[in-house]
């Protein structure tokens, strides 16, 4: 299957490839950084009487070399408390670790793979940033965690729902919180249209979904996540909610048999709820070139205030690997054989779904 046409941001080549190491800071960064290097202070000498007028150092005095004194009165327990109060107990080590990222943006020191992930930038700001609504707002509860490989490649493929695409940032925040590992996700060439959010997906593991970029991020041994039904699981209506839309033509399957990686389902209950569609502005939407507009029953009535997700309670349940490898050369190019495993994927997490919804108790609790 042929790349789509996307428009490239941010970069020198197509969207979902990386702009490569940055050698040198910008001259902004060279001037926030300043002249650099530490000036050592001279010692403090004790003038004894018996000493005459030789200066002697004290016993047991350590040169003052970290920089200028701190102001008569400066209170060191009540900045340490704060600290502690904002971050936790390890707020000294997260302070240290934020210190030690800015002087890596600043001289340049982090690297992009060839998709432009940016590991460093994901996992010091991006993740951060969602992890409160992970567990505050939505209150995720995660099963089947051990169904995810521990060490080399798999394909995770999830239902998709909620007008707005954060089931896909939730599960990378899951992902990586209980394995460990990175998961690189699939986005539609709408998502490297957009100005602004193409350039923070691809920082943040989002490549283009094709066969091509799904096989090569497999053959490196990535964790992949997909969410086949595209805009048409995203934006059904909320009547139709958790009733699988069509999983394309199987595209995934062929790629994972091509690589012989398992397929983990994913089956993700209470982003329905996060922004209840409930009609669709057409016209505009054809206008601006976008699968729809969305009206909820808060946007667009309140504006901005509307695009606060619901605090719906969240189940996610990872299934038991379907294995690849056991098929023989050339099953990927047998479409009857690839509509079977499409099924059955599609099968388990509409059954699993089912179970899950069964099992919560209520829509916000």
């Amino acid at each position: 299957m042929a790349d789509a046409d996307v428009i490239p941001i941010g970069s020198g080549g197509r969207p979902g490839r990386g702009s490569g190491r940055r050698t040198t800071p910008s001259a902004a960064a060279r001037a926030l950084a300043g002249p650099g290097g530490r000036t050592k202070k001279k010692a403090r000498v004790d003038k004894r009487p018996d000493a005459g007028e030789t200066p002697v150092e004290p016993v047991g005095a350590v040169p003052d070399v970290d920089g200028p004194e701190a102001p008569a009165g400066f209170d060191f327990a009540g900045l340490e408390q704060a600290v502690r109060g904002l971050f936790g107990e390890d707020g000294e080590r997260r302070v240290a670790e934020w210190l030690a990222f800015l002087r890596r943006r600043l001289t340049g020191e982090y690297e992009l793979d060839e998709f432009g992930y940016d590991s460093d930038l994901t996992d010091q700001v991006l993740l951060p940033m969602l992890r409160p609504m992970v567990e505050k707002w939505f209150r995720v509860e995660v099963r089947g965690i051990e169904n995810i490989p521990s060490d080399g490649s798999a394909l995770i493929v999830a239902n998709h729902s909620g007008t707005m695409p954060l089931d896909g940032l939730v599960t990378q925040v899951v992902v990586a919180d209980h394995t460990g590992r990175p998961l690189r996700t699939l986005a539609a060439d709408l998502v490297f249209q957009t100005p602004f959010v193409g350039e923070l997906s691809r920082k943040g593991g989002a490549t283009l979904a094709n066969n091509d970029d799904a096989e090569r991020l497999l053959r490196q041994g990535n964790l992949v996540g997909v969410w086949p039904e595209g805009f048409k699981g995203l934006g059904k209506p909320f009547a139709e909610r958790y009733k699988l839309q069509r999983f394309g033509r199987g595209g995934f399957v062929s790629a994972a048999m091509r690589t012989g990686v398992p397929i983990v389902p994913c089956s993700i209950v209470g982003a329905e709820e996060i922004y209840p569609l409930v009609g669709n502005i057409a016209s505009l939407a054809r206008l601006l070139g976008v699968p729809y507009i969305p009206i909820t029953p808060f946007f667009p009535l309140l504006g901005p205030l509307g695009l606060i997700p619901l605090p719906s309670k969240w189940l996610i349940e990872f299934g038991e690997p379907i294995r690849t490898d056991d098929f023989p050369d050339g099953a990927a190019d047998d479409p009857m054989l690839v509509f079977n495993v499409t099924d059955q994927v599609r099968e388990t997490i509409q059954q699993t779904l089912y179970t899950l919804l069964m099992q919560r108790r209520s829509v916000f609790f």
